[in-house]
């Protein structure tokens, strides 16, 4: 009998120190809002070694690194997410803005489209794909990414129209 509550304590004891992957996540996130992005990242990693199937764990992942312009890391992330769940319209815009940093214009073109399958009224996205078209010199499809931008509320969007539309 001795022994049997000795090992109970004892496994109350472990549970309570162990942690979850949802506990590692919601550390993750509390470090991302105080802005310590490199300890949300390793909490993200934490939470996704122990669900290689945490598909928010992966998306949250992806934009701090993104934020410390790990490129290659938040792409990997991005995909990932993707890979999970196709129907994340927010992965395929992260993996745009990647693509776009990465200068891969067509790679942009073809994730804000898919996100805006998902998604049409994402702005981002717009205005992304917008800039992908105006660097790969197809102005009529930028200028029209970027008026469908600005009817969403993108402002960022009435600034390249007004740059790059004249």
């Amino acid at each position: 009998m001795k022994n049997l509550l000795l090992a109970s304590l004892m496994m109350m004891t472990c549970s309570i120190w162990a942690q979850s992957a949802t506990g590692y996540f919601d550390k993750a996130m509390k470090k991302a809002e105080a802005g310590n992005t490199k300890g949300a990242i390793a909490d993200y990693t934490k939470a996704i070694s122990m669900n290689a199937k945490f598909v928010e764990a992966y998306q949250n992942r992806g934009v701090a690194k993104f934020k410390l312009n790990d490129l290659k890391g938040a792409q990997a992330d991005f995909s990932k997410t993707i890979e999970l769940d196709d129907m994340n319209a927010d992965a395929y815009t992260g993996r745009a803005n990647v693509n776009y940093k990465l200068q891969n214009y067509q790679g942009t073109i073809d994730d804000c489209t898919a996100s805006l399958g998902l998604n049409p009224k994402d702005y981002i996205a717009y205005n992304l794909r917008g800039l992908a078209y105006n660097k790969i010199g197809d102005k009529k499809n930028s200028c029209k990414d970027f008026t469908k931008a600005i009817e969403l509320g993108s402002q960022s969007a009435a600034k390249n129209k007004a740059t790059f539309c004249k």
